[in-house]
């Protein structure tokens, strides 16, 4: 690990997360505990060796920790609790890059799975709901559930119970909605977005 040789806490932290690939292996392991292979699947474009080379340097800063999985013969990683209290800078990171989203992926990888960490970063940050509701995100054939509560908003695997309404719209789109720079209204006119179900509850969740 090189040092800045700064006494100051935004340098300190720098030298253990701001490697290229530091925040992006973090960001997997917010959105759930991981086997080596789900960090490469979920991390394209990484070489194995600098993975290991980046999670032996993690592991060595308190940031991730190994632990056995199921039978106890699989090795999968999680974030310490220290670790862990990267998700309010990571999020403030997503809610900063609306502008850089808006042109859509330009050929950029993407896996659905990082909703889960970006729509509801995005939706915390200005909506505030006072009913739950669930509403389905179907983005290339994947469904995921949406969960407003009074206590904020998660993004999961669909567990197969009942829907209040299903969006079907591309990763951009979503994100649009849930940063505030689309209105429903506008994505509904220019066909951006499909509803299945009660639209009214999508309005209300996204504040649309």
């Amino acid at each position: 690990m090189r040092s800045y040789g700064q006494y100051c806490g935004l340098a300190r932290s720098l030298e253990v997360v701001g490697d290229r690939w530091n925040l992006l292996i973090v960001r997997q392991l917010l959105v759930a505990p991981a086997r080596y292979r789900d960090l490469i699947d979920g991390l394209p474009g990484i070489a194995t060796n600098l993975l290991a080379d980046r999670l032996r340097d993690l592991e060595a800063s308190g940031v991730v920790e190994r632990r056995l999985a199921g039978s106890g013969s699989v090795v999968e990683y999680v974030l310490t609790p220290w670790g862990a209290e990267l998700r309010q800078p990571i999020e403030s990171l997503i809610r900063w890059s609306t502008p850089l989203m808006v042109r859509g992926p330009d050929g950029d990888s993407f896996r659905p799975e990082w909703l889960a960490l970006a729509v509801p970063a995005l939706l915390d940050a200005r909506v505030k709901i006072r009913a739950s509701a669930t509403v389905g995100l179907e983005i290339g054939g994947q469904l995921f559930e949406l969960r407003a509560t009074r206590s904020g908003f998660e993004v999961g695997p669909h567990d197969g119970r009942g829907l209040d309404a299903t969006v079907r719209a591309d990763p951009a789109y979503i994100l649009g909605l849930a940063a505030g720079a689309l209105t429903l209204g506008d994505a509904r006119a220019l066909g951006l977005v499909e509803i299945d179900g009660d639209e009214s509850v999508v309005r209300t969740v996204f504040a649309a």
